[in-house]
């Protein structure tokens, strides 16, 4: 296994949430007016709240959502049921406020930061963020994806980000992408780092058919032979068969972490980016709240080896930051639980200890 690179040695550094204080807002939790354990999963996402923020009475949480888009050049292989153009086109209608997780983060009252991490063509908008590391990946069944140093450029660049949005007082950052063929590239991921069976991490994206779905899988386990990359060395698997919005997502989350913030993941390819991200620093995995459970098989798969249980079944499929959006509100209202609701001590309510 390589040398850990030093130029992501703030990350890698990434210690522990707070247990002494999970320990004690569980204690806390059981004070409140209601049998214990009542509120169910709500108190633990309470208790991991407080554990983050290292505090028991947290501040009220600030959300942001960062959708990072990137093409790929596995495109061209013809994994997705849209062309490769779409990519661009939706990070339009991003901007526009139009698609759902516009809508969405809307709705939870949360900050949209629109990423282009590697468009095609660059995207000029105002309301749209560059830090593109290059115009879309290699196709990966003909070499690596991108270069290491790439790799190392899309982490710095989302923790960057992270660390910006830490700055201007965000508290909780829900994690979303856009990519045509990158549910091609989180198979691949998913199956370096899992060793997993490409036909068992691969699914419809944006709507294969069965046929679709097999040759998809046969371009995961070709990009896997042509690359075979080392499951001992994430940021090497990541340059062999990811996305440049993959590997901003995965600073994201280091850097969100390291500033001791919630990262809220969506689906599938948050999921492979949370999963680089946790080999490369395993105490990520304390800061890590999954949405959701997506249709796609790997993210079933991704989510186990992270040791995370989804919020909600809602059978979403879209990513974007759907599914952050919509769990954002409860990881809110979790933290609000813990420091608003009265203690049977404050409130005069008998309590029977159950």
């Amino acid at each position: 296994m390589p040398e850990p690179d030093p130029r992501l040695a703030g990350l890698l550094g990434l210690e522990e949430a707070d247990e002494s204080i999970r320990a004690a807002a569980v204690a806390e939790l059981d004070r409140k007016t209601k049998p214990r354990g009542s509120l169910g999963r709500l108190e633990d996402i309470a208790a991991q709240v407080a554990a983050i923020r290292g505090s028991l009475r947290p501040d009220a949480l600030r959300a942001a959502i960062v959708v990072a888009a990137a093409d790929h050049g596995i495109a061209a292989e013809g994994v997705s049921a849209y062309p490769q153009e779409v990519t661009r086109q939706m990070v339009a209608n991003f901007a526009a406020g139009g698609a759902a997780v516009c809508v969405l983060a809307r709705a939870a009252g949360a900050e949209l930061v629109v990423v282009d991490a590697g468009i095609a063509e660059p995207f000029d908008h105002h309301d749209v963020r560059s830090i593109r590391v290059g115009p879309g990946t290699a196709n990966a069944v003909e070499g690596p994806a991108m270069t290491r140093d790439q790799a190392v450029a899309s982490i710095l660049a989302g923790a960057a980000l992270a660390s910006e949005l830490a700055d201007a007082g965000i508290t909780a950052v829900g994690v979303g992408e856009m990519g045509i063929g990158n549910t091609t590239s989180a198979a691949a991921l998913a199956a370096a780092l899992l060793g997993g069976d490409p036909i068992e991490l691969s699914g419809p994206g944006t709507g294969l058919d069965a046929e679709g779905v097999v040759r998809k899988a046969a371009v995961v386990g070709r990009m896997l032979e042509r690359n075979r990359p080392d499951p001992a060395d994430p940021l090497g698997v990541l340059a062999a068969v990811g996305g440049f919005e993959i590997g901003v997502l995965v600073g994201v989350a280091l850097g969100a972490a390291t500033r001791r913030s919630v990262v809220v993941l969506d689906g599938f390819i948050t999921g492979a980016a949370a999963l680089v991200g946790r080999r490369l620093a395993p105490a990520l995995g304390g800061f890590l709240v999954a949405s959701h459970r997506s249709a796609e098989p790997g993210h079933r798969l991704v989510l186990e080896a992270l040791g995370l249980v989804p919020l909600l079944e809602l059978d979403l499929r879209l990513g974007e930051g759907s599914g952050a959006a919509l769990a954002l509100p409860i990881v809110a209202a979790a933290r609000d639980v813990l420091v608003d609701m009265a203690t049977f001590s404050d409130a005069g309510v008998t309590d029977t200890g159950r």
